[in-house]
């Protein structure tokens, strides 16, 4: 998604307006925030919002939905689209096209990471199941989003 509005033009928006940067920053920011409260929130529950035996559902649309929120505020994901792909584009070649072709490149690498990584965890579900384990992972994973938030927070725009 990233890739796709760098290849249009947005990174020129970026680099010009601070004020744009800075609005995509913090509602990252309140996302990230969000999330991790709604994280903590899990670690009251006998199981987790994802756990396969707690017979919770949760629809594609609403998956896809966050997936999408969560890409379109990621600030890093923004920053590596307009600031880091348009580097490796030639200088003969036309720049829309180039960068739309390397996030591409990027997408597709990142499809087939995420599908190993999902296998594998699939493969781990019986260890990660377990109560402990899934409080111990739930709390760090709180942590972690915090840390990011509190990182992107206090980020300034190159």
């Amino acid at each position: 998604m990233w890739g796709t509005l760098s290849s249009i033009g947005l990174s020129a928006i970026f680099a010009k307006s601070h004020t744009a940067f800075n609005v995509l920053k913090y509602v990252g920011v309140a996302f990230l925030l969000g999330l991790a409260v709604q994280t903590l929130i899990q670690l009251k529950n006998e199981f987790g919002k994802f756990d396969v035996d707690s017979g919770a559902k949760t629809k594609a649309g609403a998956a896809f939905r966050l997936g999408l929120f969560t890409n379109l505020t990621n600030v890093k994901a923004a920053v590596f689209a307009v600031a880091f792909i348009p580097q490796f584009v030639p200088s003969r070649f036309s720049l829309g096209i180039g960068i739309f072709i390397l996030a591409c490149v990027q997408a597709t690498v990142s499809l087939g990471w995420y599908t190993f990584l999902i296998l594998a965890v699939d493969k781990s579900a019986v260890f990660l199941a377990r109560p402990k384990v899934r409080k111990t992972l739930t709390g760090i994973s709180a942590a972690g989003i915090i840390l990011l938030a509190i990182g992107l927070l206090l980020s300034h725009p190159r």
